[in-house]
């Protein structure tokens, strides 16, 4: 289990602490026990040269075994902290203070003896302990001479056994002391460093927590804005939570300004429909009222007329209310494709030759280019086909008596097949563009006829090419005509 930012600075924290306080105590201990012994040897270091010139026997030189126990045994007395031993010129030991069976060593290593009498500046200088095997402690030494021939060297260890016991007696008490402090002061820091990262740690959640209340508090209205600790980038868990809440927070906001939005779009429309519903229903129903109320007064001519407006008003109010309910399966979803693969060109002569008469009754020229070709596309005929009539048909309707329609197919890069669709008309403004596949939208420039037209054939058209995989783009400029375009997949 991979472990948080904060489990893994805990534990580093812990870890450097425990490694910088056992640093910090081996340290410590050693520089004061290598002060303390190169202090006691500097005060010694004289020692054995004056006992050697002080006693008799050992000035001149002569070696008596039983004199030198006793003289041993005197200054033990006198001085507990000190062993005394003699040894010969190879370091082997020929008297000692200490009593029989305690002393382990036979013979002293004598480098460090003459290293001690050639200079005393690099102390302490330790030699071996005649007591333990492996240990060594600081001495003093001085050469015996006897008519200026050496014979031995008097060997003071500085520090006893006893002294030993006893320091280390007194040291414990010392030490247990030192680490109770010790252990309160890194307590005390400890808590402190956490107490520290702690409130470096929940500083972000406090003020997360804050920005969300703050924004609880406001209703979720207006600006969600940015909380003020977000950052994706953050490898700080809590940053990256306020980047998750901040960006949830403003897609809700966006969602809700879209509702609204649609809402609003959804009124207008609802209204706009309501009126373009009750201009033919009111006048269907006026002539079906004079229709009914005088079945004797109206001559045949006149109820035949009557009665062809009242259809063309029913199938204006049929085809409009197709229209909304097509526009509302579209915006629902509730749209299902039946994709395959056919051939285009004749789709395209298709409808084409479905507008022939409506161009032949304004003289507006229909025109396909290439005229032939062999391309398969790989879409649903009947929602292409629906686009087409729409487009084919708001062409006829905007351009003047003697214009020309123009539907272009051309190969594009990426294996599609674009097709643009011309016409000679009235055009677009360019401020009237980005609004002409709105709902209910008409652009200024548009031409009326005798049918009914609510400004849902282009919004239609969008939406079904978008289904298609593709998009319905637009160029246009005034008293140059309009050209459509779309891409299909090519099989």
């Amino acid at each position: 289990m991979a472990m948080s930012l904060y489990q893994r600075l805990a534990i580093s924290l812990v870890l450097v602490f425990l490694i910088l306080l056992s640093l910090m105590l081996w340290g410590s201990e050693y520089l004061h026990r290598t002060t303390r012994l190169a202090a006691e040897q500097r005060l010694h270091l004289g020692l054995a040269e004056h006992l050697v010139q002080d006693n008799p026997l050992l000035a001149e030189g002569s070696y008596d075994h039983d004199a030198l126990e006793n003289l041993f045994h005197t200054l033990m007395l006198l001085g507990p902290s000190f062993e005394f031993y003699y040894i010969d010129p190879n370091g082997n030991i020929l008297s000692y203070s200490a009593k029989p069976g305690e002393v382990k060593r036979t013979r002293i290593d004598l480098t460090p003896v003459k290293h001690l009498l050639q200079s005393d500046l690099d102390l302490p200088v330790v030699g071996d302990d005649p007591r333990n095997l492996g240990l060594q402690k600081i001495f003093s030494v001085a050469p015996v001479y006897k008519e200026q021939e050496l014979q031995g060297y008097l060997y003071m260890i500085i520090g006893s056994q006893i002294y030993d016991n006893i320091l280390a007696n007194i040291q414990q008490n010392q030490t247990i002391k030192n680490m109770a402090l010790l252990v309160t002061a890194s307590m005390l820091f400890l808590m402190i460093c956490l107490l520290i990262l702690f409130r470096y740690f929940t500083a972000p959640l406090y003020k997360l927590t804050s920005g969300i209340k703050s924004i609880q508090q406001a209703g979720y209205q207006g600006s969600l804005g940015v909380l003020s600790t977000a950052n994706s980038d953050s490898s700080n868990e809590i940053e990256q939570l306020s980047s998750a809440f901040s960006q949830m927070l403003m897609r809700l906001q966006q969602q809700y300004e879209q509702l609204q939005q649609i809402d609003q779009q959804r009124r207008v429309l609802l209204a706009d429909l309501s009126h373009d519903l009750r201009t033919p229903l009111a006048s269907l129903q006026g002539y079906i009222e004079t229709l009914a109320l005088n079945p004797d007064s109206l001559s045949e001519q006149d109820r035949q007329r009557f009665t062809q407006i009242s259809l063309k008003n029913a199938q204006n109010l049929k085809h409009l209310i197709d229209q909304i309910f097509e526009l509302a399966y579209l915006e629902g979803g509730q749209v299902t494709l039946n994709q395959e693969s056919f051939p285009l060109g004749e789709l395209l002569h298709d409808v084409l030759a479905k507008f022939a008469l409506k161009a032949d009754d304004k003289s507006i020229t229909l025109s396909l280019n290439p005229s032939q070709f062999e391309y398969l596309v790989f879409a649903d005929i009947g929602k292409l086909e629906r686009v087409l009539s729409n487009l084919i048909d708001n062409a006829i309707r905007h351009t003047p008596e003697g214009g020309a329609i123009d539907i272009r197919v051309s190969e594009t890069d990426e294996q599609k097949l674009r097709i643009d669709l011309r016409d000679t008309g009235v055009g677009i403004s360019e401020s009237e563009l980005a609004f002409i596949f709105d709902a209910r939208y008409q652009a200024s420039t548009s031409k009326t006829d005798k049918n009914l037209h609510a400004g849902l054939g282009l919004a239609i058209s969008r939406k079904l090419m978008l289904l298609l995989d593709s998009d319905l783009k637009v160029q246009s400029e005034l008293g140059e005509g309009t050209c459509f375009s779309f891409e299909l997949k090519r099989v």
